[in-house]
């Protein structure tokens, strides 16, 4: 497959280093390494599809021209629109012209991650109370020296789009709504802290950070017959992956633990996913309007919050 890369910041450079090969055309409007400036100066029959890689506000025109030209499309999350008939608009565009479109959540392919998702649908652990999710990294000054980041929101579309995936990916569609529980802005001009719960069947709880001293991200999950937990993530690793069958009615419990040291294995399993989805169809659009529409809600309860404790 011929893939266009289009943003060479962070998140493009890696898409460029796991694309490697297959890649025959870049773009960024400032970037002195990129082969063009705009993705309409690149001829139409020179690729199959584009790594989308650009600021968050550009991210539904430059899909929309993309899809409008049936080509198959990874942006990177989280996909925002102040209206959600803009990603509807994007899903039929998709389907018109038989082009994927899948929005980049690479944590789904943690092996953790996807050894959760088995124990939870194996019924071992029963039912399922309760999940906690922590996501913490200490990137507060890089975002606020961002010439764009440090909006809006910030970390709360940053870290809790994959907070927010995550639980999909886990549990399927909540089945009460995300409320915002604090949301502060210690360093930066956006917030840097931000704590949303929900009320469901499990109960949800997803706290994200700009502020951790150390990069973390943990995982909780309390039910009838036991815990599960992960501690990091593998390019944090070591990564522990741990599970707690209770003793009744008192003892302590058995435990198995499984430590995973090892380089990110994740956003090679993503490209080669996405390029499955091309050959074989699909996409995730469907999820992305219930993130975005979640987000969106939670940002207007945290800037309500913001303004009244003002």
């Amino acid at each position: 497959m011929r893939i266009v890369i289009i943003g060479l910041g962070i998140q493009g450079m890696k898409r460029l280093k796991i694309a490697d090969g297959e890649v025959v055309a870049t773009v960024d409007p400032v970037s002195a390494t990129a082969d063009y400036r705009d993705i309409s100066d690149v001829p139409a029959e020179m690729y199959d599809a584009a790594l989308v890689c650009t600021p968050d506000g550009a991210k539904i025109d430059v899909l929309t021209s993309l899809l409008g030209a049936g080509k198959h499309v990874l942006v990177e999350k989280p996909l925002l629109a102040t209206k959600t008939q803009e990603i509807e608009a994007l899903a039929a565009l998709s389907a018109t012209n038989n082009a994927v479109c899948y929005t980049a959540y690479n944590h789904r392919f943690e092996p953790h991650f996807r050894r959760m998702k088995d124990l939870l649908a194996s019924g071992v652990l029963g039912k399922i109370y309760r999940c906690r999710l922590f996501y913490g990294n200490g990137t507060a000054t890089d975002v606020r020296s961002s010439s764009w980041r440090d909006k809006g929101a910030g970390v709360l579309p940053d870290l809790g789009s994959h907070l927010l995936d995550t639980t999909l990916y886990w549990f399927g569609r909540p089945n009460s709504a995300f409320r915002v529980i604090s949301c502060d802005r210690f360093e930066n001009a956006a917030f840097d802290h931000v704590v949303i719960g929900g009320d469901g069947d499990p109960a949800l709880e997803l706290e994200m950070t700009l502020l951790s001293w150390r990069n973390t991200f943990t995982c909780d999950v309390l039910a009838e017959n036991g815990s599960a937990h992960i501690r990091s993530l593998c390019k944090w690793g070591p990564v522990d992956f741990t599970v707690r069958m209770r003793k009744l009615p008192s003892g302590r419990p058995d435990e198995d633990v499984e430590t995973l040291i090892q380089p990110d294995p994740t956003w090679a399993l993503e490209y080669e996913h996405f390029k499955r989805l091309c050959r074989d169809g699909g996409g995730n659009l469907e999820n992305d309007i219930w993130i975005n529409e979640t987000l969106n809600t939670l940002t207007t309860q945290a800037m309500r919050r913001s303004e009244a404790a003002a």
